[in-house]
């Protein structure tokens, strides 16, 4: 009888301790808020007080541009696999938006990229061979009280990308770049510290990333890793529940700090909502129209079909220019025209629409453009998201033709971070709908 009582007690201890863990795995706060901190900001490591607007502009284009060359090799490829993910790194590649937040026990500081078209968490990890040259700490596994690797058997191992087992049985992921090299490393599960705005900090236990031990050896790449807000299973959001936003303020303000991403139910989903698809990794809306002012310009539906094929309108966090499909480009190109020849210079950069001026000078006046998505979603664009200042005195319009890079995508279009200043972005991937409000973002400041 006294065995018997033994072991039901021992059941009992049993049975707490794994609803303890259960719980504590389970846990997730409703609501985190952190800075998303752009290239340019003083508070980046990749900040230089000597940069001209030209170096900025420069850099920012050739970004932008890499990125859109790629995407559309990837699409012609037809390579949707699990393992090959967007080229967030080449070497001509730079980082719009970093997310900080902090990982392990005791904490180690990040700067992520944000990446809205990839499913994976991944840092870098000590050892680490041909690291990224990041300006703080590595996490070091041996010296976190919370890491612990993930087995080839655990669930979520087949939805990491590349994955397989290694003699340990760990499970393995390898993130794959086409034109530069992979980041290899294993599927682990980590204390997440969340820094919010108000000063307060969200520890989140047991979030599933990837802990890197190889990576390109990158000159002068000052990021620790990836932020993938994917919708796969191995995303921070959806580890976090099914909502996630971020606001995007003035993009040109090397000083201004209210940029921010909210992760968690408690996210800012308000405003218009228009239809959210999810394909191949990629967030995908359907746009209806473009007016300027009050007029709404005279485009061929077809130019507006959404989805597969090529024919696509795509919400992104990598490139800072909208690239628009043949016709939507060439109706508002010319009206853009119309509108400026008789005030302003023309100046022909490249394949870029650009004019004598300064943005905050010579386009007062200049009506709004907007973009009209399905379900009666507007996309505000005011002059400063339509326009950039590309030297001290030529500006030249955000956005570019989608062909410029390949002619099989002139259906192709994907509106950049530009488009998206003084925007909240609130995505609801349970309801498949994004929202747009348009806000300053010092007014989501908690």
């Amino acid at each position: 009888m006294a065995i018997a009582c033994g072991l039901f007690s021992l059941l009992l201890l049993i049975l707490a301790l794994s609803a303890k863990t259960i719980e504590a795995y389970t846990f997730r706060p409703k609501r985190s808020v952190t800075k998303l901190i752009h290239h340019d900001s003083i508070l980046s490591p990749y900040y230089n007080p000597n940069d001209t607007i030209a170096d900025r502009t420069e850099r920012t284009m050739k970004a932008s541009a890499t990125w859109m060359a790629y995407l559309y090799a990837q699409i012609a490829r037809n390579k949707c696999r699990n393992d090959l993910q967007l080229n967030l790194v080449p070497s001509a590649f730079e980082p719009l938006f970093m997310v900080s937040f902090s990982i392990g026990q005791p904490p180690v500081p990040q700067l992520a990229i944000m990446d809205t078209g990839s499913s994976l968490l991944w840092v870098q990890c000590a050892p680490c061979k041909r690291c990224l040259q990041q300006t703080g700490s590595l996490l070091d596994p041996s010296k976190s009280s919370t890491y612990a690797t993930l087995s080839c058997r655990d669930t979520v191992c087949p939805d990491a990308p590349g994955s397989k087992c290694n003699w340990l049985n760990q499970c393995m992921y390898n993130q794959t770049y086409v034109g530069s090299l992979p980041s290899v490393g294993v599927l682990a599960t980590e204390q997440i510290i969340i820094h919010n705005s108000d000063g307060s900090t969200n520890a989140v236990p047991y979030v599933v990333f990837g802990c890197s031990h190889e990576n390109g050896n990158y000159r002068d790449r000052r990021f620790t890793g990836i932020f993938g807000l994917g919708n796969g299973i191995t995303s921070f959001v959806t580890q976090m529940g099914s909502k996630f936003s971020y606001c995007i303020g003035n993009v040109a303000d090397s000083h201004y700090k209210y940029n921010q991403l909210v992760i968690g139910d408690g996210a800012n989903i308000e405003g218009s909502s228009t239809p959210l698809e999810v394909v191949a990794g990629h967030y995908y809306v359907t746009l209806e129209g473009i007016s300027v002012g009050e007029k709404r310009l005279n485009i061929d539906s077809t130019a507006f079909r959404s989805k597969r094929k090529g024919q696509a309108v795509i919400i992104d966090s990598g490139t800072a220019l909208t690239w628009l499909a043949k016709n939507l480009y060439r109706a508002l190109g010319d009206e853009v025209q119309s509108l400026l020849d008789r005030v302003l210079v023309p100046f022909w950069r490249e394949s870029f629409l650009c004019y004598k001026g300064r943005v905050d000078q010579d386009l007062t006046g200049f009506p709004v453009v907007t973009f009209h998505f399905a379900g009666g979603a507007d996309l505000e664009l005011d002059s400063e998201s339509m326009f950039y200042q590309a030297t001290p005195d030529v500006l030249c319009m955000a956005m570019r033709q989608a062909s410029t890079y390949s002619n099989n995508f002139t259906d192709f279009s994907v509106v950049g971070l530009m488009a998206q200043q003084y925007h909240n972005m609130g995505y609801d991937l349970d309801k498949h709908e994004l929202f747009f409000q348009r806000i300053d973002c010092e007014l989501l400041v908690d």
